[in-house]
């Protein structure tokens, strides 16, 4: 009963913290947007009150420290995101870093023999400059410094807007890092559809972005008959039957055509050009890696049956990444010590988790999504299932060594 209060708190803060937005109505953050600084404030008070030492680092990551009994002593750390997609829900990501902070003042000033080091990284969606995972790859020490140069649609730099946040730069990952864990929801709809509120991330998939552009001939749609023309609006039609097809014969993959442009656009013209993107995920890179290679071959052989001209490019390429088994089985083992069954996933989302994986052990625990809503203003969470994660938190934090 205490925990579900506490857990009805975690929701009324992640609320009062969608209200810090760009667009009025809605919650849309994107890196370092003059919302972040309501965000840090916030956050920091909350993280104060518990103990813990506030700041900011060189890229807008608000990190806040809780001291171990003894100095010296390793750090684990507990984080997630503070950005949003655009009209977000109120709990993607951000839960992560006030369910840690939770954590901490579930504590009660007790000290623990490792430090903990609650993170809410300044960027991981990608919306503003096209570049996801801004904030973990720096605390990693992996933030290239051309990316820097990057520029969102109004000409700012990843380096003008980390200036006009009022921010130095990059800074150096924290030495005593042992290990990282974070809470995150699902974001979608497996855990409802086994009636669980809780499971442990034991991998999260690989991803491929493909641009692919089909380009055939305008034509005008009365007088051009069907059998001269080089629709490419059609052709593109025709490949993603194929896509779909594809993916729902492979088991574990998804592939997704998430965005189309035709030109001209109009609805008396035979569409001369057609550019799409593709997304395709899966937790074995090798079949991620075939199923890009088969469908873009599939996309130039219907090209060229219908004189059409493809042009392709993979824009991205992640490979999937397994969370620590170490961890993870200490993550499972405080589930099962605190009464929660335990469930096994992939996550087909990226998250923190698979940057931080390349520096020290890592580990993921989701939450239910009600509906399997998020990135969406009615995304939601359960209480329950926040006092059920927060008690497997705790557990974790007194059998972690």
């Amino acid at each position: 009963m205490m925990l579900l209060r506490h857990a009805e708190e975690c929701i009324a803060r992640c609320r009062v913290l969608a209200l810090y937005t760009e667009e009025p109505g809605f919650t849309t953050r994107t890196f370092l947007a003059p919302s972040m600084h309501q965000v840090h404030r916030d956050l920091t008070g909350w993280m104060r009150s518990s103990g813990m030492t506030v700041r900011v680092d060189g890229v807008g990551n608000l990190r806040a420290c809780y001291a171990a009994a003894h100095v010296g002593a390793p750090v684990l750390c507990i984080g997630s995101h503070l950005d949003t997609v655009p009209r977000a829900g109120a709990f993607d990501g951000i839960l992560g870093v006030v369910m840690g902070v939770k954590l901490i003042e579930l504590l009660g000033r007790r000290r623990l023999p490792f430090a903990i080091e609650v993170v809410g990284f300044s960027e991981e969606e990608g919306v503003r400059f096209g570049l996801p995972f801004i904030g973990s790859r720096a605390f990693i020490g992996e933030l290239d410094p051309s990316l820097l140069l990057k520029c969102d649609e109004n000409g700012v730099s990843v380096a003008d807007a980390i200036r006009d946040f009022g921010l130095t730069g990059v800074e150096q990952l924290e030495e005593r890092a042992a290990a990282y864990l974070e809470f995150h929801i699902e974001q979608g709809p497996v855990l409802e559809s086994l009636g669980m509120p809780l499971s442990v991330v034991v991998a999260i998939a690989g991803q491929t972005r493909v641009r692919l552009t089909f380009e055939g001939r305008a034509g005008h749609a009365g007088t051009t008959p069907m059998t001269l023309r080089r629709d490419a609006l059609a052709c593109a039609a025709e490949w993603m039957n194929e896509v779909e097809t594809y993916a729902a014969n492979t088991m574990g993959m998804v592939a997704t055509v998430g965005r189309l442009d035709v030109v001209p656009g109009a609805p008396n013209v035979v569409p001369g050009i057609a550019k799409l993107t593709l997304d395709i995920r899966h937790e074995e890179d090798t079949l991620r890696e075939r199923g890009v290679e088969h469908l873009v071959a599939r996309a130039s052989a219907i090209a060229s049956r219908r004189g059409i001209h493809l042009t392709s490019e993979i824009v991205s390429n992640q490979a999937a990444v397994r969370m620590d088994r170490d961890l993870t089985g200490m993550l499972a083992s405080a589930a099962e010590r605190v009464g929660q069954c335990v469930h096994s996933i992939t996550s087909g989302a990226g998250h923190d988790a698979m940057i931080m994986a390349r520096k020290m052990p890592s580990a993921m625990l989701f939450l239910r999504s009600p509906g399997g809503l998020s990135h969406h203003p009615d995304e939601s969470v359960l209480a329950e299932d926040i006092a059920a994660a927060l008690a497997v938190g705790l557990k974790f934090l007194e059998t972690y060594t």
